[in-house]
């Protein structure tokens, strides 16, 4: 007795839908870090994965929700070392080091975007709006710092403001473009001048975190 085609081909693993978007997520990276988002397609995300292009749309409106799918995994990430500081569990150092750090392994992908915003409505909203999130969670905690007396009174939404905006140009700068600056020249200097800027020259932030 001849055993049907179906009982004898081995069935075909289906992946999980977190392991497809995770896939077209890093497709997307990978553009970016060689090339404009400007010229980022569906066909060119899709070519860089094993998935078929019908498939992208399983997951992702158009290309512009699936930027800011990537600005969110990636502001997580930057949140992860942001609060070390901001929920005082460390202090300034630590906590911009580890953004530095994730900078160094994403800044090329967040450099295309934030050059992106200079002329994508889309892209500016989305950049802009992670870049917001650190300005009012900066706020935040100056503020705080100044009512506990560890901070001389200022206006502590536009200091937050001018040290957040200050800091991502110099990432940007530093980590987002060829060839990447040492992170640890990033790590060491962006915290010596939050510091010395909020806490005073000379005065241990580490201590008052």
């Amino acid at each position: 007795m001849t055993t049907p085609a179906t009982e004898s081909t081995p069935r075909r693993r289906r992946r999980s839908p977190e392991s497809a978007e995770r896939e077209i997520l890093a497709a997307a990276e990978s553009f970016l870090r060689e090339r404009p988002f400007h010229e980022m397609t569906v066909d060119e995300v899709m070519a860089r994965t094993t998935l078929s292009r019908p498939s992208f749309y399983v997951y992702f409106r158009d290309r512009n929700h699936l930027l800011g799918r990537l600005v969110e995994g990636i502001g997580q990430e930057l949140f992860e070392g942001a609060n070390i500081w901001l929920e005082g569990r460390g202090d300034v150092y630590a906590s911009l080091s580890a953004v530095a750090a994730v900078y160094a392994r994403h800044g090329l992908v967040l450099g295309a975007i934030a050059d992106a915003a200079g002329h994508d409505p889309d892209a500016e909203a989305t950049y802009r709006g992670l870049i917001e999130q650190f300005v009012d969670a900066t706020a935040q905690r100056i503020a705080q710092d100044i009512e506990a007396g560890q901070v001389e009174p200022l206006d502590a939404t536009e200091a937050a403001r001018a040290l957040v905006w200050m800091s991502e140009r110099y990432l940007k700068e530093t980590l987002g473009r060829l060839p990447q600056a040492p992170v640890a020249t990033v790590a060491q200097t962006l915290p010596e001048i939050w510091t010395r800027a909020l806490y005073g020259p000379g005065r241990d932030a580490s201590k008052r975190a």
